[in-house]
């Protein structure tokens, strides 16, 4: 009976450690993805400003709204909350919230581009950027659905969600920056953003009715 009550025992330490280790990977990652959004956004609002470019601007306020993201994951796995439910229910609109935020700017950006009919200068720091950052945010976006579903956490998986929201704005950016500077499309920057816009909204949508850990429930 004493092997099996220290079996019994380290069984329990056992499935108190992981999910104690999953959140100190929940929190590793949210500071590594805010640490590189905040680099982002000097980056791209220093070569927005010098190229006149409104699609690198408002790649750099996408910046500040993940950075944002970031700290509300950081919030929701605060040791005085990170068993409380409510916590998670407020995190998931907090970042709701956050991708209307995304969605009205950059809509509101691309539109009145279009309008405008703005030439934007081509921006190759833009574009260095761009490249850079599409294939690394699928990464980043995937390491938090994992550690957001062994928490069962909809908050962390939805931060990671608007990660993958920044992967598409950047290969819009990318292909709106390519088409301007090499065949002076200068429309196509903002029609793409507009794409970009309806996926925020309809991520937006998901957060706020609290769906974003369907693999976890």
């Amino acid at each position: 009976m004493e092997g099996a009550d220290r079996l019994a025992v380290g069984a329990a330490q056992l499935s108190l450690a992981e999910p104690s280790g999953l959140v100190r990977r929940a929190r590793g990652l949210a500071w590594l993805g805010i640490g590189w959004h905040v680099v982002e956004f000097g980056i791209a609002i220093g070569a927005g400003i010098a190229a006149s470019s409104i699609a690198l601007i408002g790649f750099g306020a996408d910046s500040l709204v993940e950075s944002l993201a970031g700290l509300v994951v950081v919030w929701r796995f605060g040791r005085r909350r990170v068993q409380l439910e409510a916590a998670e229910r407020r995190a998931q609109q907090l970042l709701a919230t956050c991708f209307f935020l995304l969605a009205a700017y950059v809509g509101a950006e691309a539109i009145h581009s279009l309008v405008a009919g703005s030439h934007p200068q081509a921006s190759w720091v833009g574009i260095g950027l761009a490249a850079f950052t599409a294939p690394t945010m699928p990464l980043l976006a995937a390491a938090k659905r994992r550690v957001g579903n062994g928490l069962r956490s909809a908050a962390t998986v939805q931060e990671g969600v608007q990660n993958m929201v920044c992967a598409y704005l950047s290969v819009a950016l990318l292909v709106g920056l390519l088409a301007n500077a090499t065949a002076g499309w200068w429309w196509a920057d903002p029609a793409a953003a507009l794409f970009i816009a309806g996926v925020a909204v309809k991520e937006g949508r998901a957060s706020w009715r609290g769906e974003g850990c369907c693999d976890a429930c």
